[in-house]
C-alpha cells in the first residue's frame, strides 16, 4: 500500500488507516477478542501501518486490545491513541488538565504495551484548560521520550493556531465526508496553511455511505446511531438520495460505494488520511481497496455536480456533543 505524510511533521503513515473504535465501543456489543486480533493483524498484513484507539473507547478495552494484535511487530506501526474525557468517559465531559493528561499518557503506555505513543490526540477541546496548556504538556512528554507527535480532534482554526504555536501539531482528526464537509470552509485552508495533516474520522458517514443501511435499518439498543440526529428514520429517507447517487458513480468504475467515498477523500488532499473502520474481514478489503482507485478531474466534478443538489438532513451529533466540536 502507498503511503502519505501527515503534513510537513515528517510522520509517514499508509494511506488508509484502521480506525478501531468500532471494535469495543459505539456500534453495538464488542467484537471477539480473539476476531478483532486477527482483523487489526489482517490490516497489517495488506498494508496498513496507521491504528487509532483512544483512551475512550472502553475506557481501556480498545487500547489493550491494539497492544496485543501489534505488538510482534510494534516498531513497524503507527498508534495514535487520545486523551481528554473525564475517566475517559465522554458523557462525563472534558478534561485535559496537565495531570489527566501525564496519567491517561502512562496507563496507554502500558495498555499499548509500548514505551512511546506515536501519536497523542486531545480527543475534545476543553474550555475549561488554556490549548496553550495542553499543548505545553504534551511537548513536555515528547521531551521526554514518552511521545513522538501531538494531534487534535475536533478543534476549532483558532485553536489550532494557538496550539501549533506552542507545539506543532502534525494531525487534526474531525469527521469529514461526502456528507459531512464541513471541514471544507475553514479547518482544511488552516491545516494545509501550517502544514498539518488531517486524519478524517467517520469516512463513511457511520456506515451510511456504503448503502447497507436504510431507513428500515435497526441498530442494536447499544449503538450510538440511536441518538444521532442524523440517523432518524426520517433523515435516513431523506438522505438516501446521496446514496443513490453515490451508487451510480461506483456502478460506473466498477467499484462499491464505500470506495469511491473514500477515493474522493484520498483525492482531496495528498495529506489526507482517512482510517475507516470495521469488524468484518470482508469490508476491511472492501475498505482498503479504494486505495487503488483513482478518480479524475471528470469524475470528481461528476461527485461535485450531483452533491451541490442534495442537501443532507439531520445533525451529526446530540446537542451536548456538538458544543464540544470545533472549539
Amino acid at each position: 500500500m502507498q503511503k502519505r505524510k501527515l503534513g510537513i511533521s515528517g510522520m509517514e503513515v499508509s494511506v488508509l488507516g484502521l480506525g478501531c473504535m468500532g471494535l469495543s465501543y459505539g456500534y453495538g456489543p464488542a467484537a471477539d477478542k480473539k476476531e478483532a486480533i486477527n482483523l487489526i493483524r489482517a490490516a497489517y498484513d495488506k498494508g496498513v501501518t496507521f491504528f487509532d484507539t483512544a483512551e475512550a473507547y472502553g475506557p481501556q478495552i480498545n487500547e489493550e486490545l491494539l497492544g496485543d494484535a501489534l505488538k510482534p511487530f510494534r516498531n513497524e506501526v503507527v498508534i495514535a491513541t487520545k486523551f481528554g474525557f473525564k475517566e475517559g468517559k465522554p458523557a462525563l465531559g472534558t478534561d485535559s488538565r496537565p495531570e489527566t493528561i501525564r496519567a491517561v499518557a502512562e496507563t496507554s503506555l502500558r495498555l499499548l504495551k509500548t514505551d512511546v505513543i506515536d501519536l497523542f490526540y486531545q480527543h475534545r477541546v476543553d474550555p475549561n484548560v488554556p490549548i496553550e496548556d495542553v499543548a505545553g504538556t504534551v511537548k513536555d512528554l515528547i521531551q521526554e521520550g514518552k511521545v513522538k507527535y501531538f494531534g487534535l480532534s475536533e478543534a476549532g482554526a483558532q485553536t489550532i493556531r494557538k496550539a501549533n504555536a506552542v507545539q506543532p501539531v502534525t494531525a487534526l482528526q474531525s469527521e469529514y465526508s461526502l456528507w459531512w464537509r464541513e471541514p471544507e470552509q475553514e479547518i482544511l485552508p488552516t491545516l494545509e496553511e501550517l502544514g498539518i495533516g488531517f486524519v478524517p474520522f467517520s469516512p463513511l458517514g457511520k456506515g451510511f455511505l456504503t448503502g447497507k443501511i436504510t431507513e428500515s435499518t435497526v441498530f442494536d439498543k447499544t449503538d450510538f446511531r440511536n441518538t444521532v440526529p442524523r440517523f432518524s428514520e426520517e433523515n435516513r429517507k431523506a438522505n438516501q438520495t446521496l446514496v443513490d447517487v453515490l451508487g451510480e458513480i461506483a456502478k460506473e468504475k466498477g467499484a462499491t460505494s464505500a470506495q469511491i467515498a473514500l477515493a474522493w477523500l484520498l483525492a482531496q488532499k495528498p495529506w489526507i488520511v482517512p482510517i475507516p473502520g470495521t469488524t468484518k474481514m470482508h469490508r476491511l478489503d472492501e475498505n482498503l481497496g479504494a486505495a487503488e482507485i483513482i478518480l479524475n478531474a471528470g469524475d470528481l466534478q461528476q461527485i461535485q455536480e450531483a452533491l451541490s443538489k442534495i442537501k443532507v438532513q439531520g445533525a451529526r451529533y446530540q446537542e451536548h456533543m456538538q458544543k464540544m466540536v470545533n472549539r
